[in-house]
């Protein structure tokens, strides 16, 4: 697991750094803890 440095673009982004998760997660989730979500574009469609 490595570590994502970034460039000092802005004040806040100097020296930070997060934990880069790649050999951990996964690119797509686990089918059995999604559900879908039902669209809610129109009026009084819900």
């Amino acid at each position: 697991m490595g570590i994502r440095k970034y460039k000092p673009t802005t004040p806040g982004r100097r020296g930070s750094s997060v934990a880069d998760f790649v050999e951990i997660t996964r690119d797509e989730p686990e089918k059995s803890l999604v559900r879908p979500l039902s669209k809610k574009g129109g009026r009084n469609n819900s």
